[in-house]
């Protein structure tokens, strides 16, 4: 079977930083970050107080209040991005065929706060005491499965977990269902709500997360020599991909074009990159030759760029390593130092800042990028602080997953 087009069609997301893909890529190119006091949990006894948690979200906007208690807030994150992403793609699923519609959506944890409320519950009042709801709350699929069910879509119907690539590896898999022909239509993502006092405590006992607690806004610094580590972040990232003719036909607004994806893995260390990129190398290297797109072409890339060292590091010889001497040329940048880190959302909520730089023709920054680390390599262009206009043709999005997971997104303007 020949492969079809893929387009995006429809965005939506609930961040930190902002609601709706618009209001995210104008607080993004304004240079504004999402990061602040933790106030869900008491985290005076931790070693991190700040994160990317969303203050105001009521779920209740998208879906009905007693079917949203019904989810953990991971899943009420996607219903909602999902919700707005269908919407704003115009598509009407009961004109469409149920069988050619369907959800793929990524979590790198899932209904964590569900299992540590059920938990505790459980040590409190005894185990007959555990919610029947458990565990339709907490398991990762219940996210694609609760968009499915709101939509009344029998296609493809898949949960992705590999951890941080989640969302990236979802959206090439919702990719491939519509490029070969088994849907013209999914909803994809990701979602994550892992700010929760276990979240929070395993990171810190990784020593992964930033302790700029006095200046949470500045804490996020990819690629920056003063970088202490990333800030988790919780949300979600929602899109509708759709076969062109499909999109064409009924007259609907097309973002951009998916291209080609690549996935690989590091086979080196559970949390750890590859030191030298090897897998992210072959994931970028998979995902330029299945868009036929040469490096010499690619406009802007989002970075994985995490503010961690080890893979601030890795990526940056990864890119080097595949585009050569069009490494200092190409404008890069990581939208994390506004958003924090999603986790399992993440790639969903970046493919939005690539989508609309095509879109636009503006590539938002790195902020709080005052030194490069000279291991990043003090020659490339990591777009340091203020938004940049620049004609944008294609686009390449990074995902990097403890586990060694690696994912690529190739976007191109139609």
């Amino acid at each position: 079977m020949s492969k079809r087009r893929v387009v995006i069609t429809g965005l939506g997301c609930v961040t930190s930083l902002a609601e709706g893909a618009d209001n995210l890529f104008a607080a993004l190119i304004a240079g504004k970050s999402g990061i602040a006091p933790i106030e869900l949990f008491d985290t005076s006894l931790y070693p991190v107080h700040i994160g990317g948690e969303l203050k105001n979200f009521e779920a209740s906007k998208y879906i009905d209040a007693r079917e949203a208690k019904r989810l953990d807030r991971f899943a009420q994150f996607s219903m909602a991005s999902s919700i707005q992403a269908v919407n704003d793609s115009g598509l009407d699923f009961s004109k469409e065929d149920p069988r050619r519609s369907g959800v793929i959506i990524g979590t790198g944890i899932g209904g964590i706060k569900e299992i540590e409320e059920q938990h505790n519950r459980m040590l409190e009042k005894g185990p007959t005491k555990v919610s029947p709801f458990c565990v339709p709350k907490l398991m990762g699929n219940a996210a694609a499965g609760s968009v499915s069910i709101y939509y009344g879509l029998r296609g493809p119907n898949i949960c992705v977990v590999s951890a941080c690539a989640s969302a990236g590896h979802a959206i090439a898999e919702a990719f491939y269902a519509i490029a070969y022909g088994r849907a013209d239509m999914m909803v994809s993502g990701g979602s994550e709500a892992a700010c929760t006092p276990i979240g929070l405590a395993s990171f810190c006992a990784l020593k992964a997360l930033s302790t700029r607690n006095d200046a949470p806004q500045i804490a996020s610094r990819p690629f920056e020599k003063d970088r202490d580590g990333f800030v988790l972040s919780e949300g979600a990232g929602g899109v509708v991909l759709e076969e062109y003719e499909h999109a064409k036909k009924r007259g609907a607004k097309i973002y951009a074009e998916l291209l080609g994806c690549g996935s690989t893995g590091d086979g080196y260390h559970i949390t750890a990159p590859q030191p030298e990129g090897k897998g992210a190398i072959e994931a970028i290297r998979a995902a330029l030759d299945e868009a036929g797109v040469g490096i010499d072409k690619v406009d802007y890339i989002n970075a994985h760029g995490t503010s961690t060292e080890l893979n601030d590091i890795a990526e940056s010889m990864a890119i080097r390593e595949v585009f050569g001497s069009h490494a200092t040329k190409v404008p890069i940048s990581s939208t994390k130092s506004c958003t924090g880190h999603l986790l399992g959302a993440a790639a969903a909520v970046e493919l939005i800042a690539c989508v609309k730089a095509i879109q636009t023709g503006i590539i938002p920054p790195t902020i709080n990028l005052d030194e490069i680390d000279e291991r990043c390599g003090k020659d490339m262009d990591y777009v340091p602080k203020v938004a940049r206009e620049k004609k944008v043709n294609y686009a390449l999005s990074n995902s990097f997953g403890f586990g060694g997971h690696n994912s690529c997104l190739v976007f191109g303007k139609v």
